[in-house]
Parts: C-alpha cells; sequence; structure tokens
C-alpha cells in the first residue's frame, strides 16, 4: 500500500488549492492508499531560519509531526500557489526550517558533495498559476518548480518529481474548475 503525503503551502483556506487537495485527498483514498496531509498554514511555527544553519532553533511541535509524516511516506504531493514567480512565504519558511542538514541532507566533511537523506521517495508538485504555464517556463524559466523541485526534493534525493501546472486560475469559469479538480482526483487515484 502505497503511502502518500499531501502537503497544501496555501495560506487561504477559500482557495482553489484547498479544493485541489480535498479532489486528490478523495481519488487517493478510494485507491486505497494511505493518506496524511499538511496544511501549512494551519501548523503553529516561526517560518523564520533566524540563525541560517550556523545555531539551530528547537522545532516546534507541528514541525516535528510533519518531519514525522514525511520520513513516513513514499510520495509527496505538494499543492502551491505561485506568487510573484515563487511559492508562499509560509512553504518556503516550513521548508527552511525543516529540510535541515541531518534531516533531508547531510554535507559530507571536507567535501563539496553531500548525501541525500530522502532517497526512495518520489514527488508531485501541483501548482496554481495565473498565466499560461507555458508562458511561465518560456519567459520566467519556472523558479517555483526550480525551486521545489531541483535545489529542494532533488537534493534531498526524492527522485522523480513530476510536475502539474493549473491555470489560469483568476479566468476560469466553475467548469473549467470542476475539470481541473476531476483531473487532480484521478492523480490521487493512481497515486501519481
Amino acid at each position: 500500500m502505497k503511502k502518500i503525503l499531501i502537503i497544501n503551502g496555501h495560506p487561504n483556506p477559500s482557495s482553489f488549492n484547498f479544493a485541489i487537495a480535498q479532489s486528490y485527498l478523495k481519488g487517493a483514498i478510494e485507491s486505497k492508499a494511505q493518506v496524511e496531509t499538511i496544511t501549512i498554514a494551519e501548523l503553529q511555527f516561526n517560518p523564520n531560519l533566524k540563525f541560517g544553519y550556523t545555531k539551530r532553533i528547537e522545532l516546534e511541535p507541528d514541525l516535528l509531526e510533519s518531519w514525522e509524516k514525511i520520513k513516513r511516506a513514499d510520495h509527496l504531493v505538494w499543492i502551491h500557489p505561485i506568487w510573484w514567480g515563487g511559492l508562499p512565504a509560509i512553504t518556503k519558511g516550513f521548508i527552511d526550517r525543516l529540510f535541515l542538514p541531518g534531516m533531508a541532507f547531510q554535507h559530507r566533511e571536507n567535501s563539496v558533495w553531500w548525501d541525500k537523506l530522502l532517497k526512495g521517495k518520489t514527488a508531485h508538485i501541483i501548482t496554481t498559476l495565473d498565466q499560461p504555464s507555458w508562458y511561465y517556463r518560456l519567459f520566467y524559466a519556472r523558479p517555483s518548480v526550480n525551486q521545489l523541485k531541483k535545489t529542494v526534493l532533488e537534493f534531498c534525493g526524492v527522485k522523480p518529481v513530476k510536475v502539474s501546472y493549473i491555470g489560469i486560475i483568476k479566468t476560469a469559469d466553475e467548469k473549467q474548475r470542476e475539470k481541473w479538480l476531476e483531473k487532480v482526483f484521478d492523480f490521487g487515484l493512481r497515486n501519481k
């Protein structure tokens, strides 16, 4: 049985991202997968990595619980909007505080190389945007995807990482939104 973790990075509970997360969850449950969720906006933690990596800040209970969920999962599903080309601040803070040396990766002594401590996991980034995805890729070089996929997940050993774009959100009617929710339900059903 596949163990899936859905990580919702949108701070607004009335956003379409929450509907996307619920649709994926329903599909994954129907597939009989074991599913857990993290709604980053509901967690109690300081998103500021105040001292960088020079001094460790104790992880709050919500972050400790989130890390246990990440460790248990085979497949991580990240759902977030693209804001100013990147991740919402709370999502970036979640990553800063949790994907730490000794947990998600480990630098090798006297080396530029590192050990990837999350090997064996896969991921799917489902991201919403208010521009055509081809425009985001072609003209902006998809900075949020590069950051989350390449410099966080793959850096820590998560591979492969699939990416799905949903948009243009601001101009979508109800019929289009329902099509997207059906598509995401299918992702959950197929554990993608």
